[in-house]
């Protein structure tokens, strides 16, 4: 498929993390693009700011008359996470469109560029958002399709002037395996998505069948410990090709020193907490220097990265209340995030209000679950956000909460949530989860902020 010649895009499922990166992408090239989803969001209200149409009726109906037959201008894309019985998706089946995934749609749009693809089953999108933010930063220059909002820019695509790609390499459909990277970064191989995968040894062949794609004469750069042949290695507080060293927590900001084979950099200033950060922002600097990125750059870059939102978000920090958000939905995210907190903050009660996130993903971790969360003082657990997925009989939140030694916990409604942190007034929160979690970061901000 040739993108020159696209001139309308819809995309069911416009309101995901990636396919609203495409929505932007195609946007920006000045093609007329449209949309369906069947939820609006703050991230769907930005895209229609931005000109594209959306709607949120799963309706043929709804489908611009432009889209009534199929053409060479035309592109449809969807998710895998619609449902095959969508009718947008079935018009558009019906009417004989040719209908291409999002991971192959940033396949072809890669082919061509210096593609550098970070892929993990967590981290990635703080990986690539730092690289992409040194690039940009340091007068690099690149495009990048983001898993997240990246704070400095507040957009999940950023259009470059060059010829490199930073892109987000999504393991989860074996989407990933529609790139061939000029850098490839592995960040973590822990299971998960078992439901496409099976079990974790069919997880660790796609990642490794990923990391065999690299382009001839390509660098693989992958955490210590990644069961992948070759390239080069790194970690923070650990013997590896390229290191994290000297860790310091100051003021609230983290400060360490790298090294490789051939340069030490000291004294790093980095503001997003937790070891697991420092690793990624570690991985971020090598491809830098692989790049050619002078030193100076790279720690001015580093040192103003803002993050990505709902990636350890501060959403309220004063001297009654610290409320911080996250994204983390797997037990290995929580421990980073809940350690991060813990470390920044040894001596005040956490309060930890999570949304378990798939059916099957609780099926499959519920003791990872309830072990990482019986660390927290108080804890508030929400129903199992659905996402894709329907009902599995028995698989609900109590399966955690009931795995979990005595303690104050408590399973709530989002209402019931809001009313008892009205009532306590926690010095420490914690909200963590991949729903629709986010939903209550305003109106507990606003309970926080006006005690």
């Amino acid at each position: 498929m040739e993108l020159q010649n696209i001139k309308r895009v819809y995309l069911i499922g416009i309101g995901g993390i990636g396919m609203s990166g495409l929505a932007r992408y195609f946007k920006k090239r000045g093609c007329d693009v449209f949309g369906y989803d069947k939820t609006q969001t703050v991230l769907t209200s930005a895209l229609i700011e931005e000109g594209i149409q959306i709607s949120f009726n799963d309706s043929a109906e709804e489908v611009p008359a432009m889209f009534n037959l199929p053409d060479q201008q035309t592109l449809v894309i969807y998710t895998p996470a619609i449902p095959k019985d969508s009718k947008i998706l079935n018009f558009f089946l019906r009417t004989h469109f040719t209908l291409k995934k999002r991971s192959e749609v940033l396949g072809i749009i890669s082919k061509g560029m210096f593609t550098i693809a970070v892929a993990g089953t967590h981290g990635k999108t703080t990986t690539s958002s730092i690289i992409a933010h040194i690039l940009k930063d340091s007068g690099y220059d690149c495009s990048a399709f983001l898993g997240g909002i990246a704070s400095n820019y507040n957009s999940n695509f950023l259009l470059g002037n060059n010829n490199t790609l930073v892109v987000e390499a999504d393991e989860y459909d074996r989407s990933f395996l529609t790139l061939h990277p000029d850098i490839a970064i592995v960040t973590s191989m822990d299971a998960d998505h078992l439901d496409i995968y099976g079990d974790k040894d069919s997880l660790t062949r796609s990642f490794q069948l990923f990391a065999s794609q690299l382009k001839q004469g390509g660098t693989l750069i992958s955490r210590k410990g990644m069961d992948l042949k070759g390239g080069i290695s790194y970690a923070a507080n650990e013997n590896a090709d390229v290191q994290a060293l000297n860790i310091q927590i100051k003021d609230g900001n983290f400060w360490f020193d790298f090294k490789n084979s051939s340069i030490t950099i000291e004294n790093i200033q980095f503001g997003l907490p937790g070891l697991h950060n420092i690793e990624n922002s570690v991985a971020a600097i090598e491809v830098a220097l692989i790049l050619g990125i002078p030193v100076d750059k790279i720690k001015t870059a580093l040192a103003n990265f803002k993050g990505v939102k709902r990636r350890f978000e501060y959403v309220l920090r004063n001297e009654k209340h610290v409320y911080i958000d996250d994204y983390a939905h797997h037990p290995e995210e929580l421990r980073a995030c809940i350690g991060a907190v813990k470390s920044l903050y040894p001596h005040k009660k956490l309060t930890v209000i999570f949304q378990p996130h798939l059916f099957t993903r609780t099926q499959d971790f519920a003791d990872g679950f309830a072990e990482v969360l019986s660390v927290a003082d108080h804890l508030i657990l929400l129903d199992i956000y659905p996402a894709r997925e329907l009902p599995i009989e028995g698989v609900n939140s109590e399966m955690i909460l009931n795995r979990i030694p005595a303690g104050k916990k408590q399973i709530c409604s989002k209402q019931e949530t809001l009313d008892l942190i009205q009532s306590e007034m926690p010095e420490l929160v914690l909200t963590v989860g991949a729903g629709d979690i986010d939903t209550l970061v305003k109106p507990l901000k606003n309970i926080l902020e006006n005690a």
